[in-house]
């Protein structure tokens, strides 16, 4: 494996592990708002702030993922 496709593999688990933050921390975030039923988390309003961070690391990462140099 060279350099470049290692680096490509890097960015691409890094993007695909970044937006499933990003989905879960938004399915967390509707199930604090009682907008998606069917856990415990339901109406459960410390599930927004948890879901809104968890969102942000992914947002973050992808950004990072995203900026990486192409060598």
């Amino acid at each position: 494996m060279n350099k470049q496709t290692g680096q490509f593999n890097m960015k691409l688990i890094l993007s695909i592990v970044a937006v499933l933050l990003v989905i879960m921390g938004a399915v967390w975030v509707l199930q604090g708002l009682s907008l998606i039923g069917g856990s415990f988390m339901v109406g459960q309003t410390q599930w927004i702030a948890i879901g809104m961070l968890t969102m942000a690391v992914g947002a973050a990462l992808l950004y990072y993922a995203r900026k990486q140099r192409r060598s």
